[in-house]
């Protein structure tokens, strides 16, 4: 007898459609076969099989039976393919109606019990299901809590083996899981105890993070140790706008693929902050592996990746982030083919002034030849530097600024300014498919930063005195524009355009 559902492998950030056949009643020496092209951990699926159908008060099969994996070319991965196996084969044999098994879609990883477990990508088959026209999807609990978010498919948790025979066997299905009951928020969140508040002076610092933010701007800071780069770095989350409902879905989708998505963070009704240590490795960036999965970069997907002591990184490393920083995202190749992972981030760098740090401080004497400055300097390449919009310095605090009993403007307020800018980008490109003014094409700069006759003038000085590239005077144009959004005007002015000049500190150094 043959018997077919349906389960999925994951791709990237993409599920693909596979069918899993079982067919009984062959000739030969009662065993199962496993064809289509399995990795190791689907092959000992038929190990956990056998002994979750023995617990549950199965027997093995008494006759010859061939279980394939379609499509045969492409490679099958994990342990996603248990359940689907199981019930395929339990059909096969006749032990129970399989009539509307080919109607859902399954996945799950069996336990020697029949215990269901979680698998990877739970919302990433959600949308297949709903893609191919399923009826349904059939997922172990923890993994259905996150694919229940997207809207048309109904996904029906599992605890066991035992309930996935009974919810064919039963023609009153029981109520797939809502939104309400799963534990990943669709609201807006109380924010964390840190607060911009806390920050003593700095107010050049917090104005270009205001900035920064508003228009989804890469932005480095320059100081010396105990400046406050790394204290206002972890708290630009407070003043994130919250993310929309697709871009939420995003985020848990890619923390999915990762296999984080039963992590706290990822719960929350909130952007991503990632901050990789120094000595991370390329893979660790981008992401690839033996099975290639999402890096720092695509984890930081619609937030925030904090990269802090740039230099310390290695050189390789760094120069990885020039395609995601311009594209969006990043394409990892292997023999096998090309997998393409999201990578829309907002880049937040933080860095010394020089190797001992105190290079500019009044308070400090520098023990740092110009060489050695240099050398330093020279560990982050131009072209990098191009795609980081703002270069803010972060002088010493000063110690009347830390005696100051007086708190500083609090997050929240930020954040509202910061929300009401990004509205009116929404508005303005609402039919061009971006968001944001970091993402303005070249097709749409002369129509959005257009510039008067004298503003242009002080631009191209700028631009000769400072020899910057082209891809820096983009970068000027747009921060130009978000300063002038923040101050809801419609054309960019004189004051706009200094204040994003001014923004191109490492630019102006005479050791760059």
């Amino acid at each position: 007898m043959l018997a077919v559902t349906y389960s999925a492998t994951l791709q990237g950030v993409k599920a693909v459609s596979v069918t899993v056949e079982a067919n009984s009643g062959e000739k030969g020496e009662p065993r199962c076969i496993l064809v289509g092209l399995p990795d190791a951990a689907v092959k000992e699926s038929m190990d956990r099989v056998k002994s979750s159908l023995i617990n549950n008060g199965y027997g093995g099969p008494r006759t010859r039976v061939t279980i394939n994996l379609a499509p045969a070319d492409l490679k099958k991965e994990g342990s996603s393919f248990d359940l689907p196996i199981a019930l395929t084969l339990l059909a096969s044999m006749g032990k129970f109606q399989s009539r509307e098994l080919n109607d859902y879609l399954i996945a799950g990883e069996l336990g020697l019990s029949g215990e269901v477990r979680a698998v990877r990508g739970g919302l990433t088959m959600a949308l297949l299901a709903k893609e191919v026209g399923k009826r349904g999807l059939l997922l172990p609990r923890a993994s259905a809590e996150e694919a229940c978010l997207v809207e048309g498919v109904k996904v029906y948790p599992l605890d066991s083996l035992a309930e996935a025979i009974a919810f064919f066997e039963n023609p009153d299905k029981p109520d797939a899981l809502s939104k309400s009951q799963s534990p990943f928020r669709l609201k807006s969140l109380n924010r964390t105890k840190i607060d911009f508040s806390e920050v003593k002076g700095q107010a050049n610092l917090r104005r270009a993070v205001e900035v920064a933010v508003a228009g989804r701007h890469n932005i480095i800071f320059i100081g010396p140790p105990g400046s406050g780069k790394s204290m206002v770095s972890k708290r630009i989350p407070t003043i994130l706008p919250n993310p929309t409902l697709r871009e939420h879905l995003e985020i848990l989708n890619i923390y999915s693929i990762g296999g984080e998505s039963q992590s706290k963070k990822s719960q929350d009704w909130t952007r991503p902050f990632r901050s990789p240590h120094h000595t991370i490795s390329d893979v660790g960036l981008i992401g690839g592996g033996v099975k290639p999965g999402p890096g720092e970069i695509s984890l930081a997907h619609n937030g925030v990746l904090f990269l802090d002591e740039l230099p310390e990184f290695k050189r390789s490393v760094l120069e990885v982030l020039r395609q995601p920083l311009e594209d969006g995202e990043v394409t990892i190749s292997r023999s096998a083919g090309k997998i393409t992972f999201p990578s829309r981030f907002m880049l937040v760098a933080a860095m010394n002034p020089c190797p001992c740090g105190y290079l500019g401080d009044l308070q400090h004497n520098c023990r740092c030849s110009m060489p050695q400055i240099q050398k330093y300097r020279s560990k982050i390449s131009g072209p990098l530097l191009d795609r980081i919009d703002i270069h803010v310095e972060a002088p010493a605090v000063r110690i009347q600024d830390l005696q100051n009993p007086l708190q500083g403007e609090s997050s929240e307020s930020i954040r509202s300014r910061i929300e009401a800018c990004r509205e009116i980008q929404n508005n303005r490109y609402l039919k061009c498919g971006i968001s944001s003014n970091s993402e303005i094409p070249s097709s749409l700069m002369d129509e959005i930063c257009s510039l008067s006759k004298d503003n242009l003038e002080i631009l191209n000085r700028a631009m000769s005195q400072l020899s910057l590239s082209a891809r820096a005077y983009g970068r000027i144009l747009k921060v130009s524009r978000t300063i002038a959004d923040l101050e809801q005007e419609e054309k960019i002015e004189k004051k706009h355009l200094l204040e994003a000049i001014q923004y191109r500190s490492l630019d102006r150094n005479v050791c760059n």
